[in-house]
C-alpha cells in the first residue's frame, strides 16, 4: 500500500474591494493565518488583487495589469518566503503593449516563481467580458513542479472543460487546482442560482473521479456592483471546496462568508483509487482523434 502523504492546504475565500493595497494586505494576513495552522500549500482566488473588473469593457482597466515578474510577484514572493509555503496566486499579466493574460503564478517556499499558467478558456458572457481583456493562454496544460507536489493549475472557466483536467493528469499532476471568480447575476431565480452552483461543483468533482486526483477550487465571495449599471452586479457564491480522488467532498466553504480554512489532503489515496478504477489504463486513445474537431457534423461522421 502507498505510504500516507498528507498535505495541509489553505483555502483563502475573501471579498474584494476597490483598494488594491488593502486587498493585498488582507490576502497576506490570510496566508499568515493559514501557515500558522500548518498549511504547506495555500491557494488564492482568481484576480484577487482587485474587484472583478470584467463586468464592463473599459480600456482604463488595462492599467490594473502588471508584468510578471513585477510588483505583485515581488509582494507574494515575500509572503510565500516568510511563511515557507507554496502559494498559488492569480494575476492580470501585462505581457506586452496590447497583450494581456489572466495568469496563475505559483511561488515556492523560498519565494522563487515555480511556474506560471495562462488561462486557456476565456469566457464572454454578460458581466463576464473577459475576451475584451485576456488573450488565451499559450503555455498549454503543463503541471508545475513544487516541493509539495506537481500542481495542475488552471483558472476559473477552464474548470468546465474535462480535456484540460485530463491533460494535466496525463502530464503527472498530483492535484488539480482552480482559482475562481464566479457568481450569480441578480436577475436569476433562486432555483437557477442553485442549479448553477451545483453544476459548478459537480463538474469539478467529475474531474476528480475521472482522473483519480484531488481537486481544489477557491472562489471569491461577496457582492460586486456593475459599474455600468447595465446588470445588477454579481454576487459571488463562495463555496470553495476540496474534493478527493473519488469526488468525495472533503470540505466546502459557505456561500456568503470569508474563509481561511486548512484542509488535510491525503495524496496517497490517488494511487489506491487508480488501482481500483484504472481509467487511464482503459482509455481508447486510438479512438479520440475526433476530439480535435470543433464539432462532428453528421455529413462527415464516418
Amino acid at each position: 500500500m502507498p505510504t500516507s502523504r498528507t498535505l495541509k492546504t489553505g483555502l483563502v475565500q475573501l471579498a474584494c474591494t476597490a483598494d488594491v493595497e488593502q486587498n493585498k494586505a488582507r490576502l497576506a494576513e490570510a496566508v499568515d493565518r493559514a501557515a500558522a495552522q500548518g498549511a504547506r500549500l495555500v491557494v488564492l482566488q482568481e484576480l484577487h488583487n482587485t474587484p472583478y473588473f470584467c463586468q464592463t469593457e473599459h480600456v482604463e482597466n488595462f492599467d490594473l495589469a502588471e508584468p510578471i515578474p513585477g510588483p505583485s510577484t515581488a509582494f507574494y514572493a515575500e509572503v510565500a518566503r516568510r511563511n515557507k509555503v507554496v502559494l498559488v496566486t492569480s494575476l492580470f499579466e501585462r505581457r506586452a503593449p496590447g497583450l494581456y493574460h489572466n495568469t496563475a503564478v505559483v511561488f515556492e517556499t523560498d519565494g522563487q516563481i515555480a511556474g506560471t499558467y495562462r488561462k486557456m478558456h476565456i469566457p464572454d458572457d454578460p458581466a463576464y467580458y473577459e475576451k475584451f481583456y485576456f488573450t488565451p493562454g499559450d503555455l498549454g496544460f503543463r503541471p508545475i513542479d513544487t516541493s509539495v507536489g506537481r500542481l495542475g493549475v488552471q483558472v476559473c472557466w477552464d474548470q468546465w472543460y474535462p480535456e484540460g483536467a485530463r491533460l494535466m493528469a496525463l502530464a503527472g499532476a498530483e492535484l488539480l487546482i482552480y482559482p475562481t471568480a464566479i457568481g450569480y447575476e441578480s436577475s436569476d431565480a433562486d432555483e437557477e442560482k442553485a442549479r448553477q452552483r451545483e453544476a459548478w461543483t459537480t463538474v469539478q468533482r467529475g474531474h476528480a473521479v475521472a482522473n483519480g486526483l484531488p481537486v481544489i477550487a477557491v472562489n471569491r465571495t461577496g457582492y460586486e456592483p456593475d459599474p455600468s449599471g447595465v446588470t445588477g452586479g454579481i454576487t459571488f457564491w463562495g463555496s470553495s471546496f476540496v474534493a478527493g480522488p473519488q469526488g468525495e467532498l472533503i470540505y466546502r466553504a459557505p456561500i456568503d462568508q470569508e474563509v481561511v480554512e486548512v484542509v488535510d489532503i491525503d495524496l496517497s489515496r490517488s494511487e489506491n483509487v487508480r488501482r481500483w478504477w484504472p481509467f487511464l489504463r482503459d482509455r481508447r486513445i486510438e479512438c479520440f482523434a475526433p476530439l480535435g474537431q470543433r464539432f462532428i457534423d453528421k455529413s462527415t461522421d464516418k
